[in-house]
């Protein structure tokens, strides 16, 4: 059994069996590659089936060298997945990654923007060009809803239920969820849609598509880095961020302001409660006053 081949197969698996993104799938692969080239450049001649853990280790540790601990426990973690496909599909008895250990990286907590930084930045939008209007559409959607930057950039005109109050979101593995959106996320999502949006002409296969580009295309993820980026440089914000953190700052507001924890899980479609528990270390002070206001021993 030859590498690539393996490798094209574990790609359809990642795509049709576990109902992946195509920027996990490429994240999976890119990790199998990685092995690949190390195993080429140093002439070691094993195949997928023969690859045993003096390998493995080899590869970790000289990666090792390049990469931090976070980086090294993802590689790690990608390698297992590959593995655990292959002994799945019935190719291997064993994985060779069972005495490999996976760095302790401690737990990162997610930076955040307080409400007054995501009203500068929002603030800071030039509304006189149509791409204006779209823009602040997309940051009150992203800080709104607690959207990934996936799930913004494929939100469709037939997701949105707003006499209802959701839209409809389409997250990892394929997974569909309802989002409580409010009326203030609403609004702004109507005047881009009615003001600007209906001035555009869709490419075909991106009529139903909610965020545009100038050229009727759905707007792709660098776009959305690239104008937070731009807006947080232009009110010297030195925090370094990205789409992702409205989102992180959806669910740490959210906390601050009594939402219970499960409730919040859903809305982020996370699977496990534990994902979401991160929050809970955020804002310490906030914790401590509900102790002080609840606890009967207050």
């Amino acid at each position: 059994m030859k590498w690539q081949t393996t490798l094209s197969s574990y790609r359809n698996y990642l795509k049709i069996e576990r109902g992946l993104s195509q920027n996990s799938i490429n994240s999976y692969v890119m990790d199998i590659e990685k092995l690949i080239s190390f195993l080429d450049e140093n002439k070691i001649l094993v195949t997928p089936l023969t690859i045993t853990d003096e390998e493995i280790q080899q590869f970790v540790y000289s990666v090792a060298q390049k990469i931090n601990p976070r980086s090294q426990a993802r590689l790690i973690s990608g390698l297992k997945s590959f593995f655990k496909y292959l002994i799945f599909e019935g190719y291997r008895k064993e994985s060779p990654m069972e005495l490999i250990e996976t760095p302790k990286t401690g737990r990162k907590l997610p930076d955040t923007l307080s409400e007054e930084e995501i009203d500068k930045l929002i603030g800071a939008i030039e509304l006189t060009s149509p791409e204006g209007e779209r823009n602040r559409a997309i940051l009150e959607t992203l800080y709104g809803c607690g959207l990934r930057v996936s799930e913004l950039t494929n939100l469709k005109c037939s997701d949105l239920f707003f006499d209802e109050g959701f839209i409809k979101i389409t997250g990892k593995g394929n997974k569909q969820r309802l989002v409580p959106i409010g009326a203030h996320t609403q609004r702004y999502i109507s005047l881009y849609i009615n003001e600007i949006r209906n001035h555009l002409t869709p490419k075909k296969g991106h009529e139903d598509y909610v965020f545009l580009n100038r050229h009727g295309k759905q707007l792709t993820r660098a776009m959305i880095f690239t104008i937070i980026r731009n807006l947080a440089t232009s009110i010297g914000l030195k925090k370094t961020i990205s789409p992702h953190t409205f989102r992180h700052s959806f669910a740490t507001h959210l906390l601050q302001n009594g939402a219970n924890l499960r409730a919040i899980q859903q809305m982020l479609g996370h699977e496990s409660i534990t994902t979401t528990e991160v929050y809970m270390h955020l804002d310490r002070t906030h914790l401590q006053e509900i102790v002080t206001m609840h606890h009967p021993r207050k």
